[in-house]
């Protein structure tokens, strides 16, 4: 990436922020008017205090203003200075609570709310020399105060930044419909001939919850929507009931049709109207009429859009997943269990065998006894290889059991779809999956006994996109016996150009192994495995420590449970040693990270606008002790940016000449990279013992 491309990114982001900091002000000053212009009943305005009080850092002046202009519009009374005195307190209390970090206490906030009304209604009685019942309306309004600042600090503080509006708990989706039947109580002030367009709109905004199909959350508008506008009424409740019942009455028949559901709400609404014989009741169905048009009139796009957000909202199958992830690791205990008992009995075996070994070594020839050593040894190994693999498959279906986890979200509707379209092709699926994890990356899951050929239609990938609303990369097919999986992973935001290269130093095989994988989860792996000498020897050992391990990440094994299993492979492969270095980078392509997992390999590089980092850590290769572990470290890459890996055929030359390379001919694709160092290190090497080369070389571009 250029300069200019940066500066020019850099300030795209610079804007974003800006107007998203500016959207968040202009919201507070807006919420803070809205809040204060409204009475309830007995004409006490406690909100746009509790507003303040839970406000945070730049957004306390800008509630503030606001509702000193909302408070305004009362006049210049007695009533504006109390209320003024209020948000003065409620401000000073908001600035100590962001100065001193007592925010994250919802009882502090609260406290001020409570405080700056009633400390502000008390004096104004005790000056005015009120009755006792106006003390009693002065704690009212507090208490008033104390539950909207309750409310809106729970709605501003639950957790939209990963988790969708329909998949939050039932008591957050509570405190932010009260909180916005607050705004609707203020707004219902604002009345046209009568008429008031705020009842309109939270009706027609009620009617439009039945496409979202969450009727929890529909019920929750209907009441806590009735109830406020009842108090703005002087206590007139037969709205709430009205609201309520009629809500009901309509997602009745809405299976029928929208029409039908719009009729049946009128119905009950003008009964309400009728038995009521309020003063309201006239404009009260006459919004109602306008509510159920703009539900009836609604353009099909915006319908369809509604629907789609009620299909991504549904909560994930919380109970399942638990019972699931219980199950791995209740059988990742297990094995681990099991592991320990292998071990206890190797050691016990190994004691008595020993004990037996030394009382008959009298009657033993000297190469009776070594032989017999021999064998007890590599029985030994094999033992410790059946601990060893045993605390794999523990690690294994731990990290399975994590990987569920940490899964967000399993969306049952886009499931239910998937079958639908499967259906249209006569292919009728065992299981389907749509599971979304912590990261909001998705993925799709399909399990058949259709044959390959007809799950390789390429329309699928387009049309599954369409229903998840995702980009999909290509779908994987994997066959076990009769049945076959199809997975389809979320198209990730960069890929990676990649280019190796290999020499020989002894005849036609390379004693050093190279793999790339894609585990279809937004990962490239790449990997290195030198086996420990030269020709056909070390192009076993090599091909076996890569080709297991790259099987093994393939699988679901973490690197750490992999290179367990590789180590113990190793180990028992042959009675002479036998060693393999494992060199791996994991880039993770929808953000860029990149981990380095090294046992035993030389130091790799990362270019990085056109400067060289050295990758270089200690660790032990591979088959030559029990409890090999990888040393890590990870680093950030961007758009442009490169990583060499090669084995120490390569890495072992003098360095000066290799940074050179690796940092020139920056028009080079990567193949061209790999082969160009490549030739430059059989060069530097002519007069000397060589080794077996391999060199990986990796860019990351924008998908």
């Amino acid at each position: 990436m250029t300069v200019k491309e940066r500066i020019k990114s850099k300030n795209e982001i610079f804007e974003k922020k800006n107007a998203k900091a500016f959207f968040e002000s202009f919201a507070f000053f807006a919420l803070g008017f809205l809040m204060s212009i409204g009475n309830a009943v007995g004409g006490i305005q406690p909100f746009g205090i509790s507003l303040i009080a839970v406000s945070k850092n730049k957004n306390i002046l800008f509630s503030f203003i606001g509702a000193v202009l909302g408070y305004l519009t009362r006049g210049l009374d007695a009533s504006f200075a109390r209320y003024f005195a209020g948000v003065v307190i409620a401000l000073i209390g908001a600035i100590a609570s962001s100065v001193f970090e007592l925010y994250e206490r919802p009882s502090f906030p609260i406290t001020i709310a409570f405080l700056a009304v009633f400390a502000s209604g008390f004096v104004m009685d005790f000056r005015m020399q009120s009755i006792y019942t106006a003390y009693i309306v002065t704690l009212g309004e507090a208490l008033l105060g104390c539950g909207g600042a309750f409310f809106f600090y729970k709605s501003t503080n639950c957790a939209f930044k990963r988790i969708r509006f329909g998949a939050l708990p039932f008591y957050d989706i509570c405190c932010i419909v009260i909180s916005f039947s607050v705004m609707l109580m203020n707004l219902s002030y604002f009345t046209v001939q009568g008429i008031c367009p705020a009842r309109a709109i939270a009706i027609a905004a009620l009617l439009f919850t039945l496409r979202l199909g969450n009727t929890k959350f529909g019920i929750a508008f209907a009441i806590s929507g009735g109830f406020a506008f009842s108090i703005a009424e002087k206590g007139d409740l037969f709205i709430l009931g009205a609201l309520a019942f009629s809500y009901l009455l309509s997602s009745v028949f809405f299976d029928y049709s929208a029409l039908a559901s719009g009729i049946a709400f009128l119905c009950s609404i003008g009964f309400f109207c009728i038995s009521s014989k309020s003063s309201i009741a006239l404009s009260f169905f006459i919004e109602a009429v306008v509510g159920v048009l703009i539900f009836l009139l609604a353009p099909s796009k915006l319908n369809r859009k509604i629907e789609s957000l009620g299909e991504k909202s549904i909560p994930s199958d919380s109970s399942l997943r638990q019972s699931l992830v219980l199950k791995l690791r209740f059988a990742s205990s297990a094995m681990a269990s099991v592991s320990e008992s292998v071990e206890q009995v190797r050691e016990k075996i190994n004691e008595i065998a020993r004990k037996e070994s030394e009382t008959a070594k009298k009657n033993m020839s000297r190469e009776e006894y070594i032989n017999k050593e021999i064998i007890l040894e590599k029985t030994n190994q094999i033992r410790m290889v059946a601990s060893d693999q045993f605390f794999s498959i523990a690690d294994m279906l731990e990290e399975l059991a994590f990987e569920y986890d940490e899964a967000e979200t399993f969306d049952s509707a886009a499931c239910e779809k998937i079958r639908a379209l499967l259906g249209e092709y006569n292919i009728y699926p065992k299981n389907v999956s749509v599971i979304e994890d912590k990261y909001s990356r998705m993925r799709v899951e399909i399990l058949t006994d259709a044959p390959c050929i007809k799950l390789e239609n390429p329309v699928f990938q387009e049309e599954i996109g369409k229903i998840c609303s995702r980009y999909f990369e290509r779908g994987r097919i994997t066959s076990f016996k009769d049945e076959n999986m199809l997975s389809f992973f979320e198209r990730p935001s960069y890929r990676l150009s990649v280019g190796f290269a290999q020499h020989s130093a002894e005849g036609e095989l390379c004693g050093d192994t190279v793999k790339i994988i894609n585990d279809y989860k937004g990962h490239c792996i790449l990997i290195i495995s030198d086996g420990m000498g030269k020709g056909s020897r070390a192009a076993l050992d090599g091909a076996m420590g890569a080709g297991l391990i790259a099987k093994l990440i393939n699988a679901g094994f973490g690197f750490n449970s992999a290179l367990k299993i590789v180590n113990c492979a190793l180990l028992v492969k042959s009675n002479d040693e036998s060693l393999a270095t494992l060199d791996i980078a994991n880039i993770d392509l929808f953000t860029g990270k990149c981990e380095f997992f090294k046992a035993g390999a030389p130091a790799s590089y990362i270019i990085k606008n056109r400067s060289l980092t050295k990758c270089e850590l200690s660790s032990m290769p591979a088959g030559i002790l029990r409890g090999v572990e990888f040393a890590k470290k990870s680093a950030v890459l961007s758009p442009g940016d490169c990583i060499a890996l090669m084995s120490d055929g390569i890495g072992d030359l003098d360095e000066s000449w290799l940074e050179d390379v690796l940092l020139s001919n920056n028009d080079f694709t990567s193949p061209q990279k790999a082969n160009c160092i490549l030739d430059e290190a059989i060069k530097k090497s002519q007069n000397n013992k060589t080794d077996d080369m391999s060199i990986i070389y990796a860019k990351l571009e924008r998908n």
